[in-house]
């Protein structure tokens, strides 16, 4: 009842008969990029200065918070007396 029913005279897949019209791609390498020194060089110098601008206005940013606490307690204690 289940079992698979087979044909009884099984016929061979076709073959391949026709031939490629067009021959295989040929395969080139990937081109290779050359940087030049002075890119990465440029590259790196305007990392460098971000990072000092960065951090030359952190400081400012804390300094000046630093100056205004300083100036509200100051200012705080001059108004009590």
């Amino acid at each position: 009842m289940f079992l698979p029913k087979y044909p009884d005279n099984p016929t061979p897949p076709p073959a391949h008969t026709h031939a490629p019209t067009d021959p295989a791609p040929v395969r080139r390498g990937v081109p290779q990029v050359s940087i030049s020194t002075g890119a990465v060089a440029a590259v790196i110098t305007g990392g460098v200065v971000l990072t000092a601008l960065l951090a030359a206005v952190a400081v400012s940013a804390i300094s000046v918070a630093i100056a205004a606490v300083v100036l509200r307690s100051l200012l705080r204690d001059h108004h009590r007396r």
